[in-house]
């Protein structure tokens, strides 16, 4: 399996989360991005599988939060989620037309979301949505998901692209649709190694998990979510090497 190393640029600038967002200036819009790439920081994007396979910078599974229309993101088609605008305007954008905007300025750090809820092996579209998008870029670039089977999937497909996981205790409600204990072995990280993983971004509140603990030691880049304060990043960078973080500068 293909083991490609993270590049240099996710270690030596902080990631905005969702892009630089806040006020009129909506969480994975067009806009954070470049507001973010004017700050010189790296951006952290999201991706959902849109109806026509296509996909789409956005976080959230329902379009209610961002857009106030009703429905998951997945019954639509691309062009009906481009056509539904976000608080400044913008309609939701697909990754290739983020690529475009970026165009290898800033690193980009991509969460693939688990599309079921149940961080099983239920994937493919996605994967393959976002292979196809990354197929011709040539800016620094990483993937990762919370599902190691998203992982799984793109060093099959993408063996190239640095890969990674998400992690945390998985104790949260968010994850009340994943079986218990199923959530406790993610807790430990055993899908670094099989997957080719070239790093973890871990919840900066578990950053004591032993088993972060033995990856750094083992030489695994350690990054962090979401930090919020001056006071957390100082805490967070105890142990991660870099940090995603929102609603100030780092």
């Amino acid at each position: 399996m293909s083991l490609p190393d993270l590049p240099a640029p996710f270690l030596a600038r902080p990631l905005a989360h969702r892009g630089l967002h806040g006020g009129d200036t909506p969480e994975n819009s067009r806009a954070a991005f470049v507001v973010a790439m004017d700050g010189g920081y790296g951006i952290e994007l999201d991706l959902q599988l849109s109806a026509d396979g296509q996909a789409m910078v956005f976080h959230d599974y329902d379009l209610a939060r961002l857009t106030g229309h009703k429905g998951a993101i997945q019954t639509k088609t691309a062009a009906e989620l481009a056509a539904l605008t976000l608080k400044n305007g913008e309609g939701i954008p697909t990754l290739a037309a983020v690529l475009a905007l970026v165009n290898a300025r800033v690193p980009l750090l991509i969460e693939i979301k688990d599309q079921d809820g149940t961080l099983g092996p239920n994937v493919g579209k996605l994967e393959a949505a976002t292979a196809a998008a990354l197929a011709n870029y040539r800016g620094p670039v990483a993937l990762m998901s919370f599902n190691p089977h998203a992982i799984y999937e793109m060093a099959r497909i993408a063996p190239s692209i640095p890969r990674g996981l998400v992690t945390c205790d998985f104790k949260d409600d968010e994850w009340a649709l994943t079986a218990p204990a199923r959530r406790a072995a993610l807790a430990e990280i055993p899908d670094y190694g099989p997957t080719g993983s070239c790093f973890i971004s871990h919840d900066r509140e578990d950053l004591s998990n032993p088993a972060v603990t033995l990856l750094r030691a083992a030489g695994c880049p350690v990054l962090c979510w979401t930090v919020r304060s001056p006071t957390q990043e100082k805490a967070a960078r105890q142990v991660a090497h870099n940090i995603t973080f929102e609603g100030y500068l780092a």
